[in-house]
């Protein structure tokens, strides 16, 4: 692999983002929701997932449970019920239940706005925190799933395979500001390609500043 200083990486990585950004334009999260609550709510649900499935869950689970009050009185084989096609139902079920029951009792019945409550709540850590701070919240949040590890580590922005390596990593490398978008487009980026299979490097517009070419 080639070796480059921290300055280069960061010039690179900039690159990076700028093409990203002109690649998926139309990069956003793609769970549908209509508030805090629902969309904490679906990324708990979209755990080993995919969005499209949870998607077709959420509405009625919503429909019954439409909020943390109702969530948190919720009997778990209920919610099993409808959330049963999204996998591993029960402790995802166990999970929402409690995160509601945490929201209600401590605060106030409303999705909390920080890092450090969100990650608090149970079946909610870095990743689905920071998928609410961005998209519910307009705060950045850099989320790391299983594209952006890929993807960060195949274009040499890290070494790293821990979540919460790679995010700090990447924090140090990409602008505040671009934090949600990022994410957004990495992944955008990973469905259409730079699968995890057969990426598409013949007509990735990264190609020039993207490591994964040149180690093979």
């Amino acid at each position: 692999m080639p070796r480059e200083s921290k300055a280069k990486k960061a010039e690179r990585a900039k690159r990076i983002v700028k093409l990203l950004f002109k690649t998926h334009p139309d990069a956003n999260c793609e769970l549908q929701y209509v508030d805090p609550f629902e969309l904490i709510s679906s990324t708990i649900l979209s755990a080993q997932c995919t969005d499209k499935v949870v998607n077709t869950v959420t509405p009625g689970l919503f429909a019954k449970y439409p909020n943390a009050a109702k969530l948190a009185k919720a009997p778990q084989e209920s919610v099993e019920k409808l959330i049963r096609r999204t996998g591993f139902y029960r402790n995802k079920a166990k999970n929402l239940i409690g995160m509601a029951k945490a929201v209600m009792e401590n605060h106030g019945g409303q999705i909390p706005k920080t890092l450090e409550e969100l990650v608090k709540l149970p079946g909610v850590g870095r990743k689905t925190a920071n998928v609410v701070l961005g998209s519910a919240f307009d705060t950045p949040g850099l989320v790391v799933d299983t594209h952006v590890t890929r993807l960060a580590n195949r274009m040499g922005l890290t070494k790293q395979h821990d979540a919460v390596k790679i995010e700090h990593e990447l924090m140090e490398l990409i602008d505040e500001k671009d934090w949600t978008m990022f994410s957004h487009a990495m992944i955008f980026h990973g469905r259409r390609i730079c699968p995890a299979r057969t990426p598409l490097c013949d007509t990735c517009p990264i190609y020039d500043d993207c490591w994964y070419p040149k180690s093979k």
